[in-house]
């Protein structure tokens, strides 16, 4: 009964906020009709559904693909990870900078680079790589112990306890993931596509049709992205609610955790940083190398040192690096701590007022999965071009993802653990606050770290799509100006910028984690 209360609420509220949106719309209440009516924005796609079938295709089988190869590569790359912690180390820096490297910068080095659709999976397979690859790394390191020195007791080997107990363990991290991994495919496809390329996608259809003033248009090519990411996202969270019963714990884990491993030595230690420090650059070269793009294109690593401090123009390009970076540090900060704060807000309200998150869940799901492009006209109009829209950016592309890790964990605290201290009495707040929150510290670390590289990458796709400051409008003006040494050098700032803050949050798990007891997950 509960339940089916539960979906009526769901879809009584959605029916309040589709017939509020049509009155707005229709009246011209915001930003002088920036905000179609629902019925125009359908009228329009009726009129335009010719368009769409190639456009949509095109975008469903570049992100597609992009989310099999990403996915694959992000699960197996997790499970060698957290067997050996020493490969996690040294592949760290290679694993922040996939997810770092702002999108924007990219796809037009990707469509000079690469051929075919090979730009539009590459980016969809990047998008979904590093968060996939982060869950399954999870879930396999905080494996109930009991269960492995069961397995362990039998004669089970190394294979043994991965196979029947991490793996298992982490199927809801893993569909979790997947479920945060799905949009992110659809727009990293749809961001390839407006950087350029090919005839046929969303993002291509997008682009075309920004300079005509037609919101209406522009709306309804948002909205069919949001239905595509919509989709895939709810598949996965079916999927994952029906397994999450069967995989979740009773009781919490007792049992003495795994020793760590031994402490290396200092050279060992040092050959490992340094490894760590060079593997991008290797791949960066290699990459350079292996495409055979043109020196005016592509910048080694030498190149873009020579770019910053060796050449004719470095003082000036040294100068309008740091103005930029002086305007968008300080927005990052704020924004990062802003959208993790709403993030672990929603997941603890989810437990404390589970409808009245499930009403908000489509608003944040479409602020998640509507392309920034699209929504671009309409947030000028409402907040203007200055801080306020940057943040709004910044917010919208962080708290999803994290408020995906934090209600996970939130969800595998065991029952047991729960109602222990409503036994004796304790408020529902003083059981979340002394046992759910403490429980959830891994998850809550890991949504930290999903959201220092967005926040920075959020403030960038505002400057570089409004506010005309900041990186992002560097990268913009660089890209006109066909100043490649200049986008390669934003694009290793944005990089190197993002794992400096990862390793920040990195080291304050570790601290944290070892004084309650609890596995770090790199």
């Amino acid at each position: 009964m509960a339940a089916e209360a539960s979906r009526w609420s769901g879809l009584r509220n959605a029916a309040i906020l589709l017939l509020l949106w049509e009155i707005v719309g229709r009246l011209d209440l915001v930003a002088g009709g920036a905000l179609p009516g629902l019925t125009e924005i359908l009228h329009r796609l009726w009129i335009d559904r010719a368009d769409y079938p190639l456009h949509i295709w095109a975008t469903l089988y570049a992100s597609g693909l992009g989310f099999v190869i990403g996915n694959l590569v992000g699960i197996a790359a997790g499970v060698i990870f957290a067997l050996f912690p020493a490969a996690l180390r040294v592949f760290r820096g290679v694993n922040i900078a996939v997810f770092a490297l702002p999108p924007i910068a990219i796809a037009p080095i990707l469509v000079l680079t690469l051929s075919g659709m090979a730009p539009r999976v590459t980016l969809a397979a990047m998008g979904v790589y590093f968060v996939t690859m982060t869950a399954t790394v999870i879930g396999i390191t905080q494996a109930d112990s009991r269960a492995r020195d069961l397995i362990r007791a039998y004669g089970g080997g190394r294979w043994d306890v991965l196979r029947l107990v991490q793996l298992r363990g982490a199927v809801p991290a893993i569909l979790a993931g997947l479920r945060v991994a799905a949009p992110n495919a659809v727009l990293g496809a749809i961001l390839a596509e407006f950087g350029g390329g090919g005839r046929w996608g969303l993002g291509t259809y997008l682009l075309g049709s920004l300079g005509r003033g037609e919101p209406d248009r522009l709306w309804g090519i948002g909205l069919v992205a949001t239905v595509i990411a919509g989709l895939s996202y709810a598949g996965f969270a079916l999927l994952s609610r029906r397994m999450l019963g069967a995989s979740r714990a009773v009781t919490l884990n007792a049992a003495v955790p795994e020793a760590a491993p031994a402490k290396l030595s200092p050279v060992p230690r040092l050959l490992l940083g340094l490894a760590a420090i060079a593997m991008p650059f290797l791949l960066w070269w290699g990459f350079i190398r292996l495409t055979g793009v043109p020196d005016l294109i592509s910048k080694t690593p030498w190149g873009v040192i020579d770019y910053l401090f060796l050449g004719r123009s470095a003082e000036s390009a040294q100068a309008r690096l740091l103005a930029a970076l002086a305007e968008t540090l300080p927005i990052t900060f704020v924004g990062m701590l802003a959208g993790l704060g709403f993030a672990f807000l929603l997941a603890i309200s989810s437990r404390l007022f589970p409808r009245a998150i499930a009403a908000f869940m489509p608003v944040a799901l479409i602020t998640q999965t509507m392309p920034l492009v699209a929504l671009t006209p309409l947030l000028v109009l409402i907040l203007g071009r200055g801080t306020t829209l940057t943040l709004w950016v910044t917010i919208s592309v962080t708290f999803f993802p994290a408020f995906v890790t934090l209600a996970q964990g939130l969800a595998l605290v065991p029952r047991s653990a729960e109602e222990l201290p409503r036994a004796y009495g304790a408020s529902r707040w003083t059981e979340i606050r002394m046992v759910t929150i403490p429980a959830s510290l891994p998850y809550l670390f890991a949504a930290t770290r999903l959201t220092v590289p967005r926040a920075l990458l959020g403030v960038m796709i505002a400057e570089w799509l409004a506010t005309g400051k900041g990186l992002g409008n560097l990268l913009n003006q660089s890209r006109g100006f066909l100043d490649y040494g200049m986008i390669w050098s934003v694009a290793a700032v944005s990089v190197a910028l993002s794992v400096l803050f990862y390793q920040i949050v990195v080291v304050i798990e570790r601290r944290v984690l070892r004084r309650v007891g609890m596995s770090s997950a790199e």
